[in-house]
C-alpha cells in the first residue's frame, strides 16, 4: 500500500480483523493514497449513525459517524496482508476532510486537495460529486476553482 510503511499494516489488519464493518476515512484514508505528509497516531474509521463504536486496546481508534449513503458511496475494497479493507475513494476523502475540516483542519483539507489533483487521482468532476454527496460544494468551491 503506498502511503503506509510495512509496519503500519498491522494497525488496518487489526482494526480489519476485529471490525469488519470499518471503513477507514480521513487521515487513515489520506495515509493509504498516499495524499498526505500527515502521520496520524491514530486509525480513522468511520461507522454509521447509530452503530457502536468498536473498543479496543490497540490501535488507538478516533471514530466518526457517517450517515448510511456517505458508508456506502465511494468505497474501495482493497487487501492488505490478505485482510479486505474498505477506505473511501480518493476524492469521497477528500470531501470528506472539507466535511470534517473541524477535526482534521483545513490545512489537511487543502493539502489533499492540491496532492489529489497534481497527482491526478480525482479528477474536479468526482470532487464535484462528492462534495454535493457531503453539503459541501460553497466551502470546496472556491478552492477548487484555484486547483482546477
Amino acid at each position: 500500500m503506498p502511503g503506509y510503511q510495512s509496519g503500519e499494516h498491522g494497525a488496518l489488519v487489526e482494526v480489519a480483523k476485529r471490525a469488519p464493518d470499518a471503513l477507514f476515512c480521513l487521515l487513515t484514508a489520506l495515509r493509504i493514497h498516499d495524499l498526505t505528509t500527515q502521520s496520524p497516531f491514530e486509525v480513522w474509521i468511520a461507522i454509521g449513525n447509530k452503530s457502536h463504536p468498536p473498543r479496543m486496546e490497540y490501535p488507538p481508534l478516533r471514530t466518526t459517524r457517517f450517515s448510511a449513503a456517505a458508508l456506502t458511496t465511494g468505497v474501495e475494497t482493497r487487501r492488505v496482508d490478505g485482510v479486505k479493507i474498505q477506505v473511501t475513494s480518493v476524492a469521497k476523502t477528500v470531501a470528506d476532510c472539507f466535511k470534517f475540516r473541524n477535526k482534521v483542519g483545513l490545512d489537511v483539507a487543502l493539502e489533499a486537495l492540491r496532492e489529489a489533483r497534481r497527482a491526478k487521482k480525482a479528477s474536479a468532476d468526482e470532487l464535484w460529486r462528492y462534495a454535493k454527496i457531503n453539503r459541501v460544494t460553497n466551502v470546496m468551491r472556491p478552492y477548487l476553482e484555484a486547483v482546477a
